[in-house]
């Protein structure tokens, strides 16, 4: 059974705006590529856009493989649904048949990744699970 949906989730409708959260962080899987940004100014809360590409395979498919991302990133997306991002999720094949409960941790693991700040000088700050490890001591 799926909890209460958040209020704040938008949607990307322009070119535009898919384009700019190109310019983002990046995440991949096998399932998808999820790509964001955040927003300066503007309303808050996050927007989401769904793509597939036509290479993926018949309208019908390409739609049940959105509709399926979809109701996955509206589970995933809680703890984010307050924050102004711009997130576009390219669905790929393995999307249609996954296992639901992949699909969402894929996507809470992107958007936790896409929606990280930058640091002042410009560069990507680390998560928990990105810290590199030193030259090794042999």
């Amino acid at each position: 059974m799926r909890g209460p949906r958040p209020r704040h989730i938008g949607g990307l409708t322009r070119r535009a705006e898919f384009l700019a959260a190109a310019s983002g962080h990046r995440f991949h899987t096998e399932r998808m590529t999820v790509q964001g940004r955040l927003r300066k100014g503007g309303p808050p809360g996050m927007r989401l856009g769904f793509t597939v590409t036509k290479r993926v395979g018949h309208a019908v498919e390409r739609n049940r493989i959105k509709r399926r991302l979809r109701a996955a990133a509206l589970d995933a997306g809680g703890d984010y649904a307050d924050m102004a991002a711009d997130v576009v999720v390219i669905g790929r094949r393995e999307a249609l048949s996954a296992d639901y409960a992949s699909l969402v941790e894929d996507l809470r693991r992107a958007l936790r990744v896409v929606t990280r700040p930058k640091r002042s000088d410009g560069t990507q700050q680390p998560s928990i699970g990105d810290r590199r490890r030193g030259p090794s001591h042999e």
